[in-house]
């Protein structure tokens, strides 16, 4: 029989043996959550994504951005999650305009994965179109390093286990407006581009920060979600400065508290002078 339906907690407490040369002793240490989250939309059956318990309203917003199952924010109904004993069910009800999409989405199907290729059929449409982006707002390094010195002070879930990506936005001056976190780094920038969506907040106006290499799926979601300013703690894919530069988005990578590499500057910002 089925343990009965819980809520599951972002991380756990375990007791561990630590070695070290002096001998064995116990350790409690604090351990990130990573549970099932079976996403349907519309009634149908869409992915199965591993991620951390929490937030998990904004990352079903994100989801639905970033998987181009929705334009806007009016077109998402109501989202549901709903704890089930082996994990947590997560279901997305878009406005009729979305149904078609999505069934698309679904015939289409060839693998589950948290990189962005769900139901894609061929090569063509797994790099599709971006919207063009504008310049960025005028933001200096001073801002982005700004940014990079008050990211841990958002990083609770990290600070306990030490085992989770966070994605945060930030305004022209640097001061962190919202960060979400996760044990993958699409989810945690989904729940924050979910968190955009459901609060108004303007992505356009600052820049987006996330710790963990830039791949191109995460280019493809910030420039979805009209990041002008993408920067990440760790380096780029070629394909990820490619997309880049196609879209008009700025990328900087390597962020570190005393440099960082523009990777991309397709309006100049950075590397005029």
């Amino acid at each position: 029989m089925d343990d009965p339906p819980r809520l599951i907690d972002a991380s756990q407490t375990h007791r561990f043996t630590g070695l070290s040369p002096a001998g064995a002793g116990l350790h409690t240490r604090d351990i990130a959550s990573e549970v099932p989250v079976a996403i349907s939309v519309c009634g149908f059956g869409y992915a199965v994504m591993m991620a951390s318990p929490a937030d998990l309203e904004d990352f079903a917003w994100g989801f639905a951005l970033s998987e181009r199952l929705i334009d806007r924010a009016d077109q998402i109904e109501r989202v549901e999650v709903r704890p089930e004993a082996r994990g947590i069910l997560l279901d997305l009800w878009l406005t009729d305009d979305c149904r078609e999409r999505v069934i698309d989405r679904v015939r289409h199907r060839v693998g589950e994965s948290s990189c962005g290729l769900c139901g894609i059929e061929n090569l063509d449409q797994a790099l599709r179109p971006l919207p063009a982006l504008a310049a960025p707002a005028d933001i200096g390094p001073r801002a982005v390093f700004a940014a990079l010195a008050s990211l841990r002070d958002h990083q609770p879930l990290n600070a306990l286990t030490g085992a989770v990506h966070a994605a945060a936005f930030a305004d022209a001056e640097g001061t962190i407006l919202a960060a979400r976190e996760d044990v993958g780094r699409h989810n945690a920038f989904d729940k924050l581009i979910g968190h955009a969506l459901r609060t108004g907040l303007a992505p356009g106006a600052g820049f987006a920060l996330l710790t963990s290499r830039c791949s191109f799926e995460l280019v493809e979601k910030a420039a979805l979600v009209g990041v002008r300013l993408l920067v990440t703690i760790s380096a780029p894919t070629a394909l990820a400065i490619e997309r880049a530069n196609a879209c008009g988005l700025t990328l900087i990578a390597l962020a570190r508290a005393d440099e960082m590499l523009v990777a991309a500057d397709p309006h100049t910002v950075f590397t005029s002078a």
